[in-house]
């Protein structure tokens, strides 16, 4: 065969071609670009997500470093941070052992010394204004610059109330600089100069190892040269620099490696991949489901002219290079418009998505990734060539004499003649009508159902968030108050008990229905039996925490295993031991330290107690103050004769329905304005929590809705009108022949109304389907969600879906009608 140099033949051809199919060219370029949009929007929001996440990690986990060696010397700093296997290594030390600012209170504060190796690993760069470098300079974060009304401005001044080694000191300072506050970072940080340890070195000697004043300690944050093996290259480290990772050695030195690099597994599950992957295959879908029936009806509508284009020659290869050359050029109308839109939706989604993250907005990372986009017109463009491809053969193999005969009602010979007496004539026309193509009309109607069931799959689960479920395992009751000191500083001591008049306080305001008492003290306990390996103390035993509870908090309490026998606690000689549980219900059962029947030795400040293990109750954050590891309850009563401490550390109740915001109200002006050293826990901000998942799975489920939604709708339009478009001819023979534009337009409007009907039918099944099979068994698995099935969003969609059907083929007839009878029975 001759090869004949015909490109820029081709090329022509395509272009010319392109230009006479405007309303295709603009279905098809927005169809395209609501494909990218899809597409770059879900990897604008992975790649943000992932980034946002990574960072989140990093700053909650500590930092960058990936280990830590604490209370250190000078001495022992310089030795250890020679070692050749440390990459880099940040100086910290401690300048205080608390601060003592009442506006602090309620935020646990470090006074401490960064290098600016430090500074970076940690994330306590200033933002704003410079690092510290005067003995009098310090930078902080931008919630305890609020809490102590300092403000955001160089040189302004602040006094801090500081205790080291035991003695109360206030010094005065001058703000250089401060930087952002994570949400997600409970505690506060000031940080000092050089220049200020250069000025109090006298006070900042190491003690730790014999009284634990931290104030001088030193933390070297190291980074070896890569994450892999970082317990065996911390122990190196630690040994061949003479010391030792052993508590009970003399030359012992404390070590931790970053939590980040605790476990070697992947950070993405197999569940988001899963859930990636299942995204990628709708969107795929979902663009295929228009573009291919687009280029279906384009070139049914054509067939004719790739005959014509066949009888002068043109290979197969050919007309594939002109269909191809027409898609590349309705992609690049449409892709840009998509991607542009996408990134802005996914960055706009981002913060609604992260919400619940420990670090909320402030983490929220969405920067114009290249990658993002190479992969969202790669994915876009596959999505396209595979819609095309079965169209696109179809032109190829049709003959000359096929082409000049085919039309898109040509039917099989092959069938059975129907019985055509029953209903009227155009609803059996209406209905022949949709089995001319029954693939095209298989795929219309899953376009529309897929959006239907997609916002109907995004209801139930939003719909399935169980607040009382969420809050089972958290909260046994509404409200709990106590100090600041208790509640946010864990300082279980008398200095930290709660005055009578709030209890009276709180029983005086209205919707009150009952509340209890909560006391609670540190201890030790030794037994020989105990699971527990850590917080031991050198003599042998554990430290841990006993928590007394007034009868309603002591029926409050939830039995793991055992019993909750009132008489045999009632004696003093048994006890109840806490097993600890997340908010999520999981379980702990490394903090199942003693069995039932196990004998332990209490210590309380000396005085030591006998008792026998009775049974395991639940551990949550709403029953104890401190988690130690080990915890452990008792009546009231008894309580007070073991350890003879008879202050109140928390009061707990709860209120009627109609008066729990007003409560919520009166408590936060309470412990703001009337007693600033009180401080509350509430269930609702737990209930608050998880009513923002359900929006958010509101927000993202339906704009992922609505934009399938819109390509459903636009396939339907599209079909309808190509098809009207199509089969001029054939209306204007059939108005010749006596069918009046009434007849006609019902005709249409009832073949509308079948593609809906169908659609309505398809959606119920799916809908229930995928609630079934989807929905119900990924509600069992998570904690806050209790499966309900809820229909109403349906009924609302579909007389909104069954109007469209019937108006849709009324403005496109209406479009069409301008021409006359005779004018289009001369169209080919």
């Amino acid at each position: 065969m001759i090869k004949v140099k015909n490109k820029k033949t081709i090329r022509k051809l395509a272009i010319r071609s392109f230009y006479s199919s405007k309303t295709r060219n603009i279905i098809t370029a927005i169809a395209i670009a609501l494909t990218a949009l899809l597409f770059t929007s879900l990897f604008a929001l992975g790649s943000g997500m992932v980034k946002s996440m990574k960072l989140a990690d990093i700053i909650l986990s500590g930092g960058e470093g990936h280990a830590r060696l604490e209370h250190m010397t000078e001495q022992q700093y310089q030795t250890i941070s020679s070692h050749p296997l440390i990459k880099e290594n940040a100086y910290c030390r401690k300048l205080a052992d608390k601060i003592d600012n009442d506006e602090l209170i309620k935020r646990n504060t470090e006074f401490l010394y960064y290098d600016n190796l430090g500074l970076k690993f940690t994330y306590t760069e200033p933002t704003s204004g410079h690092t510290p470098m005067k003995e009098n300079e310090v930078i902080t974060d931008t919630t305890t610059l609020d809490m102590l009304h300092i403000p955001h401005q160089v040189g302004s001044h602040l006094s801090l109330k500081l205790t080291i080694h035991g003695e109360k000191i206030s010094r005065d300072f001058i703000l250089a600089g401060w930087w952002k506050s994570y949400p997600g970072v409970q505690t506060g940080t000031i940080i000092a100069s050089k220049a200020y340890i250069n000025a109090h070195l006298n006070e900042l000697s190491n003690t730790y190892y014999k009284d634990h004043s931290e104030a001088g300690c030193i933390t070297d944050i190291i980074k070896f040269a890569d994450s892999k093996n970082i317990s065996e290259n911390l122990k190196k480290v630690v040994t061949d620099c003479g010391f030792s990772m052993d508590f009970n050695d003399k030359n012992y030195i404390s070590t931790g490696i970053n939590p980040l690099y605790l476990s070697q597994k992947s950070s993405v599950s197999f569940a988001t991949i899963a859930a990636l992957c299942c995204a990628l295959i709708l969107f795929i879908f979902t663009g295929y489901l228009i573009i291919y029936n687009i280029f279906q009806i384009s070139i049914i509508n054509n067939i004719h002219f790739y005959g014509l284009l066949k009888t002068i020659g043109t290979t197969g290869h050919q007309i594939y290079s002109v269909i191809n050359w027409q898609v590349l050029i309705l992609s690049l109308m449409g892709i840009p418009f998509g991607l542009c839109g996408g990134f802005f939706i996914g960055k706009a989604l981002l913060p609604v998505l992260l919400a619940q993250s420990t670090l909320q907005g402030n983490a929220v990372i969405t920067s114009p990734n290249p990658l993002i986009f190479v992969a969202a017109i790669i994915f876009t463009l596959i999505t396209v060539f595979i819609s095309i491809r079965k169209p696109a053969r179809m032109a190829v193999k049709v003959s000359p004499i096929e082409a000049v005969r085919y039309t898109d009602a040509t039917l099989k010979n092959n069938k059975k003649a129907k019985n055509t007496q029953n209903g009227s004539l155009e609803k059996r026309m209406a209905w022949d009508n949709l089995g001319r193509n029954k693939k095209r009309t298989i795929l219309v109607i899953l376009s529309l159902s897929l959006s239907i069931v997609l916002t109907n799959t995004v209801f139930n689960f939003s719909q399935s968030v169980d607040p009382e479920k969420a809050l089972k395992n958290t909260y046994s009751s509404d409200f709990t108050i106590g100090k600041s000191s208790l509640l946010f500083q864990c300082k279980i001591n008398a200095e930290s008990a709660l005055n009578n008049s709030v209890i009276s306080t709180i029983k005086k305001q209205p919707g009150f229905k009952a509340g209890g008492c909560q006391y609670g003290c540190k201890a030790e306990y030794k037994s020989k039996t105990t699971k527990q390996t850590c917080n031991n103390t050198p003599d042998g035993s554990f430290s841990t925490h006993i928590y007394g509870m007034d009868k309603l908090l002591l029926s409050h309490l939830k039995l793991i295993d055992g019993k909750l026998d009132a008489n045999k606690l009632a004696t003093g000689k048994y006890i109840l031991e806490g097993v600890w549980v997340n908010s999520r219900g999981e379980m702990d059962m490394t903090s199942l330290n003693n069995s039932v029947g196990d004998t332990i030795t209490l210590n309380i400040d000396g005085k030591t107690q006998n008792v026998t293990v009775l049974g395991h109750v639940i551990a949550n954050e709403s029953n104890t103050y401190d988690w130690v590891s080990s915890c452990f309850f008792l009546p009231e009563d008894v309580y007070k004769k073991i350890t003879g401490k008879n202050y109140v550390m928390s009061y707990m109740f709860d209120v009627t329905k109609d008066k729990e915001t007003a409560m919520e109200q009166f408590l936060k002006t309470y412990t703001s304005d009337t007693d600033q050293t009180m401080s509350y826990k509430s269930k609702f901000t737990t209930l608050s929590g998880v009513m923002n998942i359900r929006n958010t799975v509101i927000s993202i489920g339906g704009t992922i809705s609505l934009i399938i939604g819109i390509i459903g709708i636009l396939n339907f339009v599209n079909t309808i009108l190509t098809n009207i478009i199509v089969r001029r001819r054939e209306f204007a023979i059939l108005q010749s022949i006596g069918m009046t534009r009434k007849q006609l337009v019902r005709m249409l409007c009832l073949e509308g109304s079948f593609y809906t009907l169908l659609t309505v039918v398809i959606s119920v099944i799916l809908s229930i389907t995928s609630s079934i099979i989807i929905v119900r068994p990924i509600c069992h698995k998570i904690w806050f969600l209790n499966f309900k099935f809820n229909f109403w969003p349906l009924i609302i969609i579909f007389p909104l879906l069954i109007i469209l059907g019937c108006l849709i083929p009324y403005i496109s007839y209406k479009y069409i009608n301008k021409q006359s009878i005779v004018e289009r029975l001369r169209i080919e």
